[in-house]
């Protein structure tokens, strides 16, 4: 891929292991209701298997953050997979519900310490003229991941719903050994900002006197609540509710939106470098909020595929321009603010869903998607506003 040949072979490095992940998450995914429902329990208990991951990455992050400030990146990288790899098999050897629960609440704080580290490693290594360009990477990695597993964990439900679980943890088991040995020498790179390479890591209270990073924490936040919770479980209510459609057009808006973000995540990347974080975040969140106008205006089978295009796209551009914008604040130092960034888009990702469900349900589909659009809405006019500075 020619996109890696200006940038540090450790975003090569990260770029690999993140869809490694993804991959084996996916491939997990539609495994855990139906392995949880083989032990009788409810409706409401399935669900609170997918919980108890959420809310333990929620939770974990910003201790995840100051772990990798005390400890280094490398460190709790390691750490983080090496969880992930014990819990998501033992996970498959569940002999009851409850140790399946709390299994998959230990994974969650696993991923949240491979995903903090991860990120903060990635914008220590990267020079602040190439932030943007190695998140693109880093992130359309993963979506692909992300789109490539479910299709392998169907394959694989089919024989056994514990043998997901199993090729999780072994895939990531390889990612981490791999990871661990490869990124023995990873060296930090030079920031302008930055007095030395080696100087005290930024904490998380000096990012939130910065405007920016306000901006960048509240655009995630909206992407949290719109395209990484409504978008899986508001907006597929909508295709069969409202617009009558067959449920097979669910998987195919989903996967035309995640491969559509991938595609677009190098293109995004490079024009936060050169356009600057401003421009990449008001290009982002216009179009996320503009899926979410044609889906509401446009209710036919086109306009929802349409708008699943463009918050695929919307989404490259916003993600990218956010997460280069923290590594600035940060200068390249900081598990923290990576933590509250990452922390931003959980919360939004666990109240979107809450809060459009109610609404769509008590009130209507309409009524949920125009809140989603005013928080959407509120992400733009941070970006609109955000202070400019050198990257």
């Amino acid at each position: 891929m020619t996109g890696f040949r200006e940038l540090p072979r450790e975003v090569r490095i990260l770029t690999v292991v993140a869809f490694t992940v993804a991959v084996g998450f996916g491939i997990q995914s539609p495994a855990i209701p139906v392995f949880a429902g083989q032990f009788g329990v409810s409706s409401m208990a399935v669900g609170a298997v997918v919980s108890a991951f959420a809310l333990m990455r929620l939770s974990s992050a910003l201790p995840g953050g100051r772990l990798v400030n005390r400890f280094g990146e490398r460190a709790i990288l390691t750490t983080g997979m090496a969880l992930l790899a014990a819990t998501s098999v033992l996970a498959g050897l569940s002999w009851d519900y409850l140790p399946l629960l709390l299994f998959r609440g230990a994974c969650g704080i696993g991923s949240a310490l491979y995903s903090v580290s991860a990120l903060s490693l990635l914008l220590r290594v990267t020079p602040p003229s190439h932030r943007g360009r190695a998140a693109g990477l880093f992130q359309g990695s993963f979506s692909l991941g992300t789109v490539t597993g479910p299709a392998l964990g169907g394959g694989l439900l089919a024989i056994s719903p514990r043998l997901p679980f199993f090729v999780y943890g072994a895939a990531v088991a390889v990612a981490m050994a791999f990871a661990t040995a490869a990124l023995a020498r990873a060296r930090p790179a030079p920031d302008a900002r930055a007095p030395a390479p080696d100087a005290e890591r930024v904490p998380v209270s000096h990012a939130l006197r910065q405007q920016p990073y306000w901006t960048a924490l509240t655009t995630i936040f909206s992407l949290g609540w719109a395209v990484f919770g409504v978008r899986v479980s508001v907006l597929p209510l909508f295709l069969l509710d409202v617009l009558g459609e067959e449920p097979t057009w669910i998987g195919v808006s989903l996967a035309l939106g995640a491969v559509l973000q991938a595609v677009a995540m190098p293109t995004a990347g490079r024009s936060a470098d050169l356009w600057g974080r401003k421009p990449s975040l008001i290009l982002g969140e216009g179009l996320v909020l503009a899926s979410l106008i044609v889906a509401m205006s446009w209710q036919a089978l086109p306009g929802y595929l349409a708008a699943f295009a463009l918050m695929g796209v919307g989404t490259a551009f916003s993600s990218t321009g956010g997460a280069a914008t923290v590594g600035d604040v940060a200068r390249g130092r900081g598990g923290t603010p990576v933590a509250a960034y990452q922390m931003s888009a959980d919360l939004g990702m666990v109240a979107g869903p809450l809060v459009a469900g109610y609404l769509a349900e008590s009130y209507s589909y309409q009524t949920a998607l125009v809140v989603t659009a005013a928080v959407v809405l509120g992400g733009l006019a941070m970006a609109v506003a955000m202070r400019t500075r050198a990257a």
